[in-house]
């Protein structure tokens, strides 16, 4: 399993109905390990296996949800 992380910054979050909405449908994808938002800054960490999904396919993902994604980042982990 090769493991990576991505961080993204959703513009116009509106708290719990949103969180509830994005977790959920980030943790149905295969690949993905977990999910954590920051409602405070607007931020989705999501910890997944690369061998599974791709950064690229998240960011799409979140994009079909309806969420305009601003600001990216992304870190492999070496295990």
């Amino acid at each position: 399993m090769a493991k990576a992380s991505a961080y993204f910054i959703i513009n116009k979050m509106d708290g719990k109905k949103d969180i509830k909405k994005i977790k959920g449908d980030l943790d149905k994808l295969n690949g993905v390990i977990a999910v954590s938002m920051n409602p405070v800054i607007n931020s989705v960490s999501v910890d997944f296996d690369t061998t599974g999904i791709r950064k690229n396919q998240l960011f799409d993902s979140l994009e079909k949800m309806g969420y305009d994604v601003s600001e990216t980042k992304y870190e492999t982990h070496i295990m």
